[in-house]
């Protein structure tokens, strides 16, 4: 059995893949993160997810941060736009250990006031520190181009203005209308009976109320590419190409997956890196991504440069997608593509933590888990005729927008 699932009668599902090896890992996942805010209230989300270290019923800050770390454990946590993730790496005999205290942080934080103000703090030098890191900052403004004035295009930090507003009252109501039982999975990776994790889990979740209120996200409307110039103190060009794109349940995910990889996804070898910082040797960084989401999806293109060399390099981009819309990909070609990608996410399975904490999205997202050869098996579907519509699709030029940030 590839994984194995049980659901509480409060609706959380407890995901179990089994691997043999003295370390485990395991994590809390919740389908809410910042396009869930209100407006005005950007930020919230993120705070909310320091703050859940701060203090419980049963445990102070020290407490807390103590409980793993003493038995040599790794605790952490992150937000993105859809998602807020505690998880945490240790010794198998501590699984229990860190499924009690995933419960105190998730259900029992108290969010005390002091610390929610010195919390404050320390996200607005975030906000500094992260506003000092164009080639990060360049991709935030690049979301807020392309989803203006919907909640996905508002930076997950939040702003200084919004960060000094918000309150106590607004973490107890986003929590209690967006934590929802039915939306949380606890995923486990590790050498365990099933039995055993079912008993945990159910001794450690199984008494916590139900919270099955539905909340249904706003989708974002219509499109208007944009072309945007900033400058900035900062001495190197950076820029941010794309488009929006497939949502997650798309059928051609699959394959724009595939075509962003062979255009300038991991390696050395994407058409990007060979043709421009190989070849021509005018972008250090070149790379493409696309991010699918529940109701839309993120298609960008990032390089940084030289001032002079930044149109340049933008041109080749440009010629690069030309191709892909002009000429159907080889034979040869789509199959290489494919064993690259197939090769990619197959070495990517040996990061455990990263493994257990896509398996537990992947169950949010869908509902059930398909193996691994089902995926490989709808790559290897793609042809080159799909991916001359895909490329036709989402790089046409007028619908491409454009960031960059040049130096004053």
């Amino acid at each position: 059995m590839d994984h194995q699932l049980h659901t509480l009668q409060n609706g959380i599902r407890v995901l179990l893949k089994p691997h043999a090896s003295e370390i485990a890992h395991a994590c809390i996942l919740v389908n809410a993160g910042s396009r869930d805010e209100a407006t005005g209230k950007d930020g919230l989300a993120h705070l909310i997810e320091h703050l859940l270290f701060k203090r419980t019923e049963r445990r102070n800050t020290n407490q807390i941060l103590n409980r793993l770390e003493l038995v040599g454990a790794d605790l952490n946590a992150y937000t993105t736009k859809e998602y807020t993730c505690i998880h945490a790496s240790f010794l198998n005999q501590y699984l229990e250990r860190a499924l009690d205290l995933f419960e105190d942080l998730a259900f029992h934080s108290v969010f005390p006031e002091e610390e929610l103000e010195k919390e404050k703090g320390v996200i607005l030098d975030e906000i500094a520190s992260y506003l000092d890191q164009p080639e990060e900052a360049i991709q935030d403004d690049f979301e807020e181009l392309i989803f203006k004035d919907h909640a996905l295009g508002r930076n997950i930090l939040g702003t200084p203005k919004t960060m000094s507003s918000l309150t106590r009252k607004d973490i107890q109501e986003f929590i209690k209308a967006n934590y929802r039982t039915n939306e949380i999975v606890i995923g486990i990776c590790g050498a365990y009976d099933f039995a055993k994790v079912v008993n945990v889990t159910e001794k450690l979740f199984g008494h916590l109320p139900a919270n099955l209120s539905s909340t249904k996200r706003k989708s974002p409307e219509g499109y208007e590419p944009e072309q945007m110039i900033a400058q900035k103190p900062i001495n190197q060009c950076h820029a941010v190409m794309g488009n929006r794109a497939y949502e997650i349940h798309h059928s051609n995910r699959e394959a724009l997956l595939l075509l962003n990889n062979l255009l300038g996804g991991m390696g050395m070898s994407s058409r990007l890196n060979l043709e421009i910082r190989e070849k021509y040797g005018i972008a250090y960084t070149i790379e493409s991504n696309y991010t699918p989401l529940c109701d839309s999806g993120i298609f960008s293109i990032y390089l940084g440069t030289d001032a002079e060399k930044i149109d340049k390099a933008l041109k080749l981009v440009h010629r690069e997608l030309k191709k892909l819309r002009e000429q159907k990909i080889g034979d040869v070609q789509l199959h290489r593509a494919k064993q690259k990608f197939i090769g990619q996410i197959a070495l990517a399975e040996e990061n455990r933590l990263s493994l257990i904490i896509s398996l537990s999205k992947t169950l949010l997202d869908f509902g059930s888990i398909d193996p691994i050869e089902v995926l490989f098996a709808k790559i290897n579907q793609v042809t080159s005729e799909q991916l001359l519509r895909i490329s036709n699709e989402i790089f046409e030029p007028e619908k491409l927008s454009l960031l960059v940030f040049k130096p004053e």
